[in-house]
C-alpha cells in the first residue's frame, strides 16, 4: 500500500518538473463520438470531417484537460491552469486545425498513440511550433479516458529550417535568374588525374601536354556539370538542361582543346582562380565569344569537388573590335586596304622582305570629271569598281590598297617584275569584265610597275612605279584629247 502511494507521488512529482510540456487528458467523449460515427457508418474520417468544419469542432470540444505541468503554464504564458483552461480557444486557432484532423486519424485507425507537428498560441499572443507526442495510457485503451500528451518547443528549430530554406531559395533564385551563365561543376576527377602525372614524377607539364595531347581531352571528359542557371540556356540556345547536357560535346570544341589545355597548366601551377577568354558554340553552331572566370569554391580546395564558372557572352564586343580593327585597316569606300595599313606593310617589307618585291601604282583615270560632271556619287561609284577589279584580281601575299582619292598601290613581296606584269595583265582583264558589267560608265587605270632587290631600294622602286604610272596616265588623257578633237566634242 505504501509503496503504491510512493509511486503515485513520484508521478505527481515528475509530471510537475518534467522539462517539456505535459497535458494528462480525458477523450473518452471522443471517443463515444467515433464510435456514434461508426455506428452511422462512417469509414473515412478525413473526408468526413472535411465535409463540415463543425465536426472537427466537435472533436476538439470533445477534449477535456485534466491536468497540466508547470511548463506547460510557462509555456504558454498562464498564471494557472484555471486560466489556462479557460482561454484554450486562444491556444488552439487558426494554423493548428489542419493538424488536428491528422492526429484524429491516426486514433480512428486503432492507433493508441499518435505524434505531430502543429502550431499552437500563447495567451501573449507568441507563436509556438511545437512537437506534439500522445499516449493513450495502459488500461484505458477501452474508454481513452486517460491520454498523457506532451508538447516540445520546437519554434527555433522551425524557424531556423524556415529561414535556411529561405536563405536557399534566395540563392537558388540569384543562381538561376543570375544575368551572367553560371556553371556548378565537379573537377575533382581532373585533379585526380593531375595528381597522378605528379605521382609520376613528372615536372613540365606544359611539355606533357604538348605531347600527350590526348591527357587533355581525358581531362575534359572528365569533368562533371552539376547545374546550369537560366541564362546559360538562353546564351547556348538550349530548350532544358538536359538538352545542353546531353550535347554538351557541341558546346566545347574546336579552340576549347587549346584553352582548356591553358586552364589545366593554370591548375597545375596552383592557380584555382583563373579569368581567360574562349570561344564556345551555341547549339545552332554559332561561335560565342566568351569571358570566363573560373574559381574552385573554398570549401573543396582540397578536391576540386566544387567549382564555379561565369561566362559572360562577349560576342558583340568581339564582333566591334573586329569591325574597329577592320575600319582600321580597310578603305571603307572600297573595301582594299588602306594608307595606314600600307604604311605599315611596306615598313615591314622593307625590313625583312621577301625579296624581290615589285610594286604597281595605279590612278583611275577621269575621276575629276566624272565627279565634276555627274556628282561625287558617280565618283565613288567608280572607286567602288576599282576596289571590285582589285579584290578579285590581287592575291595574298600580295596587298592591294587605296592611298589617295583616286591612287591605289599593289604591293607583291617575293614577286619579280615578271610577276608584276602579270598581275598587271590579270588587272586588265578583270577591268575589262568589269566595263563589260557595268556599261554606262567606261572605268580606265593608269599603272606603272617597278622592282626592287634590297629594303634600300624600296623608296626608289616607290618613284619609278609612280613615274610610270603617271606616264602612262598622261598618254591616256592625250589619247583622249586626240579622240575628242577626232570626234569633234568640244
Amino acid at each position: 500500500m505504501s509503496s503504491s502511494l510512493s509511486s503515485g507521488a513520484d508521478f505527481e512529482h515528475m509530471f510537475g518538473l518534467a522539462p517539456v510540456s505535459l497535458w494528462l487528458e480525458d477523450y473518452s467523449a471522443l471517443k463515444q463520438l467515433f464510435d456514434q460515427w461508426r455506428a452511422e457508418g462512417v469509414t473515412d474520417i478525413r473526408q468526413f470531417l472535411a465535409q463540415d468544419p463543425a465536426r472537427l469542432r466537435a472533436c476538439s470540444a470533445a477534449l477535456k484537460v485534466l491536468k497540466v505541468n508547470q511548463r506547460t503554464l510557462d509555456l504558454f504564458a498562464a498564471e494557472s491552469q484555471q486560466i489556462l483552461e479557460a482561454n484554450l480557444d486562444k491556444v488552439f486557432r487558426d494554423d493548428m486545425h489542419d493538424a488536428v484532423a491528422h492526429e484524429l486519424s491516426q486514433l480512428w485507425d486503432g492507433q493508441l498513440e499518435f505524434s505531430n507537428q502543429t502550431v499552437n498560441y500563447a495567451l501573449d499572443g507568441r507563436r509556438l511550433d511545437v512537437q506534439i507526442r500522445a499516449r493513450i495510457l495502459p488500461g484505458y485503451e477501452d474508454n481513452w479516458s486517460r491520454v498523457l500528451v506532451s508538447l516540445e518547443d520546437v519554434t527555433a528549430t522551425v524557424r531556423a529550417g524556415s529561414e535556411l530554406r529561405r536563405s536557399e531559395r534566395y540563392a537558388r533564385d540569384l543562381f538561376e535568374h543570375s544575368p551572367v551563365s553560371l556553371w556548378v561543376e565537379d573537377f575533382s576527377a581532373v585533379k585526380s588525374l593531375l595528381d597522378g602525372v605528379r605521382a609520376q614524377g613528372i615536372d613540365d607539364f606544359k611539355t606533357f601536354i604538348r605531347v600527350h595531347p590526348e591527357f587533355v581531352t581525358r581531362c575534359m571528359h572528365e569533368i562533371r556539370v552539376i547545374d546550369v542557371n537560366q541564362q546559360t540556356l538562353r546564351m547556348f540556345g538550349a530548350e532544358s538542361k538536359e538538352m545542353l547536357l546531353n550535347n554538351i560535346g557541341r558546346v566545347f570544341r574546336g579552340e576549347m582543346h587549346e584553352s582548356f589545355a591553358e586552364q589545366l597548366l593554370d591548375l597545375w601551377e596552383g592557380k584555382t582562380f583563373q579569368q581567360r577568354e574562349v570561344v564556345n558554340y551555341a547549339l545552332s553552331g554559332d561561335a560565342v565569344h566568351i569571358h570566363m572566370q573560373f574559381s574552385v569554391l573554398a570549401d573543396h580546395m582540397s578536391d576540386w569537388g566544387l567549382v564555379l564558372l561565369s561566362l559572360v557572352d562577349i560576342t558583340a564586343r568581339k564582333k566591334a573590335e573586329a569591325y574597329l580593327e577592320y575600319l582600321g585597316k580597310h578603305d571603307v569606300l572600297t573595301q582594299l586596304r588602306n594608307r595606314a595599313f600600307y604604311a605599315e606593310e611596306l615598313n615591314r617589307l622593307t625590313r625583312k622582305g621577301p625579296w624581290p618585291l615589285s610594286i604597281i601604282a595605279i590612278d583611275l583615270n577621269g575621276l575629276k570629271v566624272v565627279n565634276d560632271e555627274q556628282g561625287h556619287a558617280a565618283g565613288d561609284s567608280m572607286l567602288r569598281r576599282v576596289g571590285e577589279v582589285l579584290a578579285k584580281a590581287v592575291d595574298a601575299p600580295a596587298c592591294a590598297a587605296r592611298i589617295g582619292g583616286d591612287e591605289f598601290t599593289v604591293l607583291l613581296p617575293g614577286t619579280d617584275e615578271r610577276g608584276a606584269m602579270a598581275l598587271q595583265e590579270r588587272i586588265l582583264s578583270m577591268l575589262e569584265l568589269n566595263n563589260q558589267f557595268y556599261p554606262g560608265q567606261h572605268l580606265s587605270l593608269a599603272m606603272g610597275i617597278a622592282c626592287c632587290q634590297s629594303g634600300d631600294a624600296v623608296e626608289a622602286a616607290i618613284h619609278r612605279a609612280d613615274q610610270a604610272m603617271y606616264t602612262e596616265k598622261n598618254r591616256y588623257y592625250q589619247q583622249k584629247n586626240v579622240d575628242r578633237r577626232q570626234s569633234g566634242s568640244p
